[in-house]
């Protein structure tokens, strides 16, 4: 795979993986290792408490952990080998994932959560429609499910994507700009997208409501796929389980993530409330918005060449 390379810090993440492996084979057990993002709230309450080790015990597995920055690096890293398992990522991912003709396994999918990613301007800002960036910097993670939102966004404003100046930066440095003003927009998801709000008193200037779904996608290495569907069908159903459980109870959802991200209980309860976080096997029909989205990067030439959504592996959790 490539059109990014493996930087340092992935590289030693694959090292790390290596390691837990071996260390589980020493145990008697199999690691199964999972890459995720600060966004992937379902692993982060599977991890925090302690879910997946208890429930793939009896498996003679247990989960070896490896946090990234984006999805892009993360599915990158599936592909060769270096993980088994994607929490997780935007819908953008899988994209350029397949374009660059990754082997990989499509797990699970939630349903879609329009309001849990938006474009931001600051409080002051003088910019009130979309058309108005027009000319004007705009901060991004390249490849994130904000990424496609902006260029919907600006179609139905009536601008392209080569009218505004991309600059492609992760949610800690896309922060760190947006508040130094040296972009004058900021597209971002949950929960970057409520501390934001809450921090920064910046203003949605336009979610993906009626403009992009933003499901989000769980992913496994083919290899994996085929050697351990036992673990998979595990993984699956607890990520179902949790999902139901923090909509269902949000505030004790909050107070479990506010220690693990770093951001108060009020403000991870209002980033929860726009993510649906309805777990659902992935089937042919659900992909259609893919190919949207893949139609889309390669207009604007940021695919090397077209995808066909539907060529895709897909996982049946119920077989």
């Amino acid at each position: 795979m490539t059109p990014l390379a493996f930087s340092r810090r992935h590289a030693l993440a694959g090292l790390a993986s290596l390691a837990a492996a071996g260390l589980a084979r020493a145990q008697g057990t199999a690691a199964v290792r999972i890459g995720y993002q600060k966004s992937s709230t379902l692993i982060a309450v599977l991890k925090t408490q302690g879910t997946l080790e208890k429930q793939l015990a009896p498996l003679g597995v247990q989960p070896a952990w490896h946090e990234f920055t984006s999805g892009l690096p993360l599915l990158e890293a599936l592909n060769l080998d270096n993980l088994d398992f994607s929490a997780d990522v935007a819908d953008t991912v899988p994209v350029f994932a397949q374009a660059a003709g990754a082997r990989l396994t499509f797990v699970a999918q939630e349903a879609p959560s329009p309001s849990a990613q938006a474009i931001l301007v600051k409080a002051d800002s003088p910019i009130r429609r979309v058309a108005e960036l027009k000319g004007r910097k705009v901060g991004f993670a390249k490849a994130a499910g904000a990424h496609y939102l902006l260029i919907a966004a600006l179609e139905q404003a009536g601008l392209s994507f080569a009218d505004i100046q991309p600059a492609y930066l992760t949610p800690a440095d896309g922060r760190a700009a947006f508040e130094k003003g040296a972009i004058d927009a900021w597209v971002v998801w949950d929960p970057f997208l409520a501390a934001a709000e809450a921090q920064s008193g910046a203003r949605v200037l336009a979610d993906g409501t009626g403009i992009a779904s933003y499901q989000r996608y769980y992913l496994a290495s083919t290899r994996y796929a085929q050697a351990r569907p036992d673990v998979l069908r595990v993984i699956y159903a607890e990520l179902e389980k949790t999902g139901r459980w923090v909509k269902q109870q949000p505030r004790e959802a909050a107070r479990l993530l506010a220690p693990v991200w770093g951001l108060d209980a009020a403000t991870i309860e209002q980033a929860n409330g726009r993510r649906s976080y309805a777990v659902r096997p992935v089937v042919p029909e659900g992909l259609r918005e893919q190919q949207k989205i893949a139609d889309a990067f390669l207009a604007e030439k940021l695919l090397p060449r077209r995808v066909d959504a539907l060529d895709a592996v897909l996982f049946k959790p119920g077989a």
